[in-house]
């Protein structure tokens, strides 16, 4: 189960990918914001996270106008890997090489045919492990010596 969310910058962007995600059969979980009404975007930055570090969501998708306060925040959660992509390649790089799971997008700065793009690239692409594997290990560690 994919978690989303918004602030009121995005939410005209979240609608369209939560329809596309429904559309292939995706599950969803809408964390709202749920209008275009004034919103603080780590409100929903927080919601997502948690339901991952819960293991109530696989992964997760947040929409700001920039992407860049929802990673933010997003990233401050242990066990996050938060990363604001804006073309399909660093989408496809950041799950080979980081193991993302939760992607950040900025609806000021992709359409909806290029967010929908680098979703569906974000979702397809695999962790490869290896060498990769080894510097996720170091980042778990610089967490866990520095998010008690």
């Amino acid at each position: 189960m994919i978690a989303i969310g918004c602030d009121h910058g995005g939410y005209k962007l979240k609608e369209e990918i939560v329809r596309y995600l429904k559309e292939k059969d995706i599950e969803v979980k809408d964390f709202g914001t749920y209008s275009e009404d004034r919103v603080d975007y780590p409100v929903f930055a927080r919601a997502v996270a948690e339901s991952i570090v819960n293991k109530e969501c696989e992964k997760g998708i947040l929409i700001c106008r920039s992407g860049l306060g929802m990673a933010i925040t997003a990233n401050k959660f242990k066990g996050i890997r938060c990363v604001p992509c804006y073309n399909e390649e660093t989408a496809k790089f950041s799950r080979m090489h980081n193991d993302s799971n939760v992607l950040a997008l900025g609806a000021d700065y992709v359409t909806v045919n290029e967010a929908i793009n680098i979703v569906r690239m974000w979702i397809a692409t695999e962790f490869e492990g290896g060498r990769h594997q080894e510097r996720l290990d170091i980042i778990k560690e610089i967490e866990s010596n520095n998010m008690k």
